[in-house]
């Protein structure tokens, strides 16, 4: 349970593999030490596209931080999920020292750093990661070399993999029929790529720019190359955070019910750690109540994944239609337009082959409000009696205690370069209170 790397105590780690599957060890500690220390509330954080366990604590300890001097008479225990997933080094996130990898030469070259996380995330694809950094390298010129990458991209990231992962990468079902094959591995790869350049363009345009004002030559397609790994990589971590969601740390959410039923669960979860913790909630077991809220921090996953039914197509629905009813207490979604990740990139990797529309001349506006949008951007949509609140506003108020609640957290989730804009600006305190304000914990 001690962990000199995290200030607050009682703490815990949680470790799962890919396939959701638990450190026995480790949980064992859990549930043992729920007791022993008289937990009342379990606060729950599982972390996004990440590089290792160092980078995740430290995200941890600078999110928890604040809690203890916000609700010093609570009977607070701390969980820290940690699973495999990885982040490129060339984003720099705020607040945390810039990676030796961000001062290397921009893109499209694969730095080392990169390198090592793709090898240790994706294990015994050395030969097609070393394929694909010469192609980054050298950029050739000519087309076909563009569908090649794209092709090597596909085998890194396993489009259909083996085990329980292929059951988790949609978000949304058509009549009982996951929608899980993105436009990206099915279309012509040297269209994407321009598709990805043209908007890494826009997104690196000085504040301000008319659109199309940031350079005067075509863009680069390799960079939308390296885009298009990236993204195809954020794919594969999508997946697995559903997987391990519903298989790990729902099941394990059960076990601890069964063993501590007095213990008050809060689940949050950042980025993909967002639609890991809001799948945890299809894993529970039947009969628990112990979920008491859910707060998504800048979640990246379909803004229709609750939804009963999708605006632009009656036939389909949200993969996860009705699980926010099984939180005794509200599904906090708070969201930022500052979060270019999900605003820009998102939508462009998500949109599902055969989709009609395209993004000729880099329609930016209209693709905020599309069909392919993020959580993490605009909140949960299509789901009734969501109510809608600015962060300062929620803070002074009582929030729901059941239903979806979308706070605009743009006012602190602000900071943040290109790419990714401000998605991982979220270690504010103000974050942290509305995590115990949608849990009641005082």
């Amino acid at each position: 349970m001690a962990n000199p790397a995290v200030s607050v105590t009682p703490y815990w780690e949680l470790t799962f593999d890919a396939d959701g599957d638990p450190d026995a060890g480790k949980r064992d500690r859990l549930l043992a030490g729920v007791a022993q220390h008289h937990v009342r509330d379990l606060i729950v954080f599982a972390h996004g596209w990440n590089n290792d366990r160092s980078g995740a604590t430290r995200l941890y300890d600078r999110f928890f931080a604040p809690i203890p001097q916000l609700a010093p008479a609570a009977k607070i225990g701390y969980v820290g999920v940690v699973w495999p997933s990885m982040r490129f080094s060339d984003e720099p996130i705020p607040d945390f020292p810039r990676a030796v990898a961000a001062e290397m030469p921009r893109r499209p070259a694969l730095d080392k750093d990169t390198r090592h996380a793709l090898l240790e995330t994706f294990p015994g694809r050395a030969t097609v990661i070393d394929q694909i950094a010469r192609m980054l390298d050298q950029q050739p010129r000519e087309e076909g070399e563009l569908e090649e990458f794209g092709r090597l991209v596909r085998m890194l990231v396993d489009i259909v993999p083996p085990g329980p992962q292929v059951l988790f990468a949609a978000d949304t079902l058509a009549e009982g029929v996951p929608q899980n094959s993105p436009d990206m591995f099915s279309g012509s790869t040297a269209a994407v790529c321009e598709e990805f350049a043209q908007a890494l363009t826009h997104l690196e345009a000085p504040d301000g720019a008319p659109d199309g004002a940031a350079s005067f030559s075509l863009p680069n397609p390799w960079e939308g190359a390296h885009e298009l790994l990236r993204q195809a990589t954020y794919y594969a971590m999508k997946r697995r955070a559903g997987t391990v969601g519903e298989r790990g740390l729902g099941r394990l959410v059960g076990q601890l019910a069964a063993r501590a039923p007095e213990v008050r669960v809060h689940l949050v979860g950042h980025s993909f750690g967002a639609r890991l913790v809001s799948f945890a909630l299809r894993g529970l077991p039947k009969g628990v109540h112990t979920v008491k809220s859910v707060t998504l921090l800048q979640g990246a996953f379909s803004h229709y994944a609750f939804a009963s039914r999708l605006p632009h197509d009656t036939r389909a629905g949200g993969v996860l239609e009705g699980q926010h009813n099984r939180i005794d207490g509200p599904l906090v979604c708070c969201y930022s337009r500052h979060d270019s990740a999900l605003s820009t990139m998102y939508p462009l990797a998500s949109r599902m082959a055969g989709d009609a529309e395209g993004v000729a001349a880099l329609d930016i506006g209209r693709m905020l409000g599309a069909k392919w949008g993020a959580m993490g951007h605009d909140g949960v949509q299509a789901v009734p009696g969501t109510r809608s609140l600015k962060l300062a506003d929620a803070l002074k108020a009582t929030l729901p205690t059941s239903g979806c609640v979308n706070i605009d957290a743009a006012a602190v989730v602000r900071r943040g370069g290109p790419p990714a804009g401000a998605h991982s600006d979220i270690l504010h305190r103000e974050l942290a209170q509305v995590v115990l304000t949608a849990g009641r914990i005082e």
